[in-house]
């Protein structure tokens, strides 16, 4: 089935708050329409679908683990009745790979079980949600990974997080390379320290914290959600069509 009508849409993982929220909000308003995952959060996440619906566009909420690969599947078959019943048609445009967790451990401290946490949800759900979501994705479209400024800059206990994130960036230039010939293009935007609840809201609350990061940022305060979501949804733009295999760090100038 090809498109009746003009019309672009973006998948957003963990879409329902954060980074993720106002991602999906800035989609909307350049008149993308959107499928978002959220994990618990459902009430959290047909708010925002009613938010974007106030926008004049659609967006349909799903829920999904990214750390479970096993669901995969299901999930894109849920995708792909949503392409079908609600957009009429049966591709998506753009991936946007933000839903993620934070885990603040000293690496003496950081566990197995913490290291795999971080690793089936940072990048091995990455690599293989990439990876299903390809066959439903238009040519010339754009895969967006969210990464972080602790992939360049070093704070103590966040050393398996940024591993993490590094091997996400490097995913990033081999997935530009091979999807090329697709004219997919396929980009990293790494945050700096933003004010949200992610990792306990430690940026947001914790006022030592939040000093001593605008003490090391050029622009002189931490980040907030809205300082991110228009970066990414200009990636998702005719006039971001030769940016490509690039890492745009959005962090005010950390650590400089």
């Amino acid at each position: 089935m090809n498109k009746m009508k003009q019309q672009n849409i973006a998948l957003v993982t963990g879409g329902s708050r954060g980074l993720g929220k106002e991602m999906v909000l800035r989609l909307a308003q350049k008149g993308i329409d959107i499928i978002l995952t959220y994990n618990s959060k459902h009430d959290e996440a047909q708010e925002v679908v009613e938010q974007v619906n106030l926008l004049g566009q659609r967006a349909v909420a799903i829920q999904l683990n990214v750390a479970d690969t096993a669901s995969f599947e299901d999930f894109f078959g849920k995708v792909k009745h949503v392409l079908k019943d609600t957009f009429e048609t049966d591709r998506f445009d753009y991936l946007i790979n933000n839903a993620g967790i934070g885990i603040h451990k000293s690496f003496v401290d950081t566990t197995e079980e913490d290291f795999d946490t971080l690793l089936n949800i940072q990048f091995k759900g990455v690599f293989f949600l990439t990876q299903k979501a390809l066959p439903l994705m238009n040519d010339g479209g754009s895969v967006i990974n969210i990464s972080t400024g602790l992939a360049r800059f070093s704070f103590p206990g966040y050393a398996a997080y940024a591993s993490m994130k590094g091997a996400v960036e490097t995913l990033t230039k081999y997935l530009a390379k091979e999807l090329g010939e697709r004219r997919i293009r396929v980009n990293v935007v790494a945050p700096g320290a933003i004010e949200t609840d992610f990792g306990g809201g430690a940026v947001r609350d914790n006022e030592n914290m939040n000093k001593t990061i605008a003490s090391v940022t050029a622009l002189g305060r931490a980040g907030v959600p809205e300082d991110i979501g228009g970066v990414v949804a200009f990636l998702c733009t005719e006039e971001a069509r030769w940016i490509n295999a690039q890492r745009i760090e959005v962090s005010g100038g950390m650590m400089l």
